[in-house]
């Protein structure tokens, strides 16, 4: 009989925001999957969890996946943790879950910290549709990817780090325009948790002076619906009975 896979997210930030279903999967399971057994080991200790970690990052993933199906077809149950957050959200996770799923075996995800979905209701913007682009490619496809964004109807979500902030901001501006409101969150759910809204323009401005520092999600505002010029088809018309 085939095992089970739990998705087990974990803390963005503060470690309060762990589960009591959270700690209870992760101490009855046969393993935990870690992104990095080094950071997870923090977590685990202070919840008193004593399973058995074994290391799963994106570096890895695609060799261990066939190990780790084997073992679960086999009977053993494991949990499939990242770093922070819900694995599989920028994140290792999702080829894991996809081999489970084609054989036969059950994953479950408990629901949990992410990042994004804080950084949404917080920002101000619409929230009840959008569309999560994750990070931006570094280099190949990324000023395609941000031209075809301009269009984007849709409140729109990044992942950025602290380092690459301003020039993102920079490259938005250029192909969104200055005035486009935004938001920038760091270090959610952290003592330092900090939002700034304001105009693509002003957040870049901020940002030149300020350098940011932790994890940042970036919500912007999509392309507002252009205006429509009505037409009156009978103006012509109009115009050759005015001459009568």
């Amino acid at each position: 009989m085939a095992g089970k896979l739990y998705i087990v997210p974990t803390p963005v930030g503060n470690m309060a925001d762990m589960t009591p279903r959270a700690v209870e999967v992760l101490s009855s399971v046969d393993l935990i999957l870690a992104e990095d057994t080094r950071t997870s080991g923090v977590l685990l200790k202070h919840y008193g969890i004593n399973t058995p970690t074994r290391s799963h990052h994106k570096f890895n993933e695609h060799e261990a996946a066939a190990g780790v199906v084997r073992q679960l077809m086999d009977g053993a149950v494991m949990a499939l943790i990242s770093d922070a957050g819900t694995p599989g959200i920028s994140d290792p996770g999702f080829l894991l879950s996809r081999e489970c799923r084609r054989h036969g075996i059950e994953v479950e995800t408990l629901p949990g910290a992410t990042a994004f979905v804080p950084a949404l209701v917080n920002s101000g913007l619409p929230c009840d549709r959008f569309v999560f682009e994750g990070f931006l490619p570094l280099k190949k496809g990324r000023a395609t990817r941000l031209q075809q964004l301009s269009e984007q109807p849709l409140t729109m979500v990044f992942y950025e780090s602290p380092v690459r902030l301003l020039k993102t901001l920079q490259q938005l501006v250029e192909f969104m325009g200055e005035d486009r409101e935004a938001s920038v969150v760091r270090e959610i759910s952290k003592v330092h948790n900090t939002t700034h809204n304001g105009t693509l323009r002003e957040l870049v401005d901020y940002f030149t002076d300020n350098a940011p520092r932790g994890e940042i999600v970036i919500v912007v505002a999509g392309q507002e619906p252009k205006a429509t010029v009505k037409v009156d088809k009978y103006a012509a018309f109009k115009g050759k009975q005015s001459k009568v």
